[in-house]
């Protein structure tokens, strides 16, 4: 009796052991294909939501797969950013991830604005952008950029509302004091919001606007 005992447990145990899932590395679900639309997922839905109470006007963008390892995946047509004292507009951008356009409309209100009033003695008006979204690799590799999936925004100007117009280009160098003072302060205050912040102290390619990119590997600031 004892031997038919210990023969049942042993068959169970093998039996068990075939159930066990086998040690592999996990593979990289199938893209679908070019322009097949997929659902929102609930992290998404949720992003939309946040982005809402902030006061931003959007509209959010069907989810696609444009190929080529590029995508638009919640993604959202962002037009009108929220301030202490108004609304700021926001020209070029063009099809943005909802995380990153969160962080961005963040940015704006406490980081660029408050400093435009503090620094510059003027409340912003607009945001030039140089766009979002771009199906292309990293300059000099053949890693996909972050524009590749809408998740990172190139800044190039900014409007006050007394009309000036503070730009990378011409006034990270040779702006007034006051000026060059707030891009620096500006460009600070982005890395707190943003994984990786480019601009021109990093190289040349940089020279015109600032990189704010989310969902990178972080930490970096230049």
């Amino acid at each position: 009796m004892r031997r038919a005992i210990l023969s049942c447990l042993a068959l169970v145990a093998l039996g068990a052991c075939q159930v066990l899932p086998e040690s592999r590395s996990p593979q990289r679900p199938r893209e679908p294909s070019s322009g097949a639309v997929v659902s929102p997922s609930p992290a998404a839905r949720q992003c939309l939501a946040d982005l809402g109470a902030t006061g931003a006007g959007f509209s959010p963008l069907p989810d696609r797969y444009a190929g080529q390892g590029c995508s638009l995946l919640n993604t959202v047509d962002l037009t009108r950013l929220p301030g202490d004292r108004g609304m700021f507009s926001v020209t070029n951008l063009g099809p943005v991830a909802c995380p990153t356009a969160t962080a961005f409309t963040g940015w704006v209100r406490y980081g660029v604005d408050r400093a435009a009033r503090i620094y510059l003695g003027s409340p912003i008006v607009q945001v030039e952008t140089m766009g979002s979204y771009a199906c292309r690799n990293v300059a000099g590799s053949s890693r996909r950029s972050a524009h590749s999936q809408a998740q990172a925004i190139d800044v190039a100007a900014f409007i006050l509302a007394d009309g000036r117009r503070v730009s990378v280009l011409d006034d990270w160098d040779e702006g007034t004091s006051a000026e060059r003072e707030f891009l620096r302060i500006v460009q600070r205050s982005a890395c707190k919001r943003f994984e990786t912040v480019l601009g021109p102290e990093y190289n040349a390619a940089h020279r015109n606007h600032f990189h704010l990119e989310r969902g990178g590997d972080g930490g970096f600031c230049r």
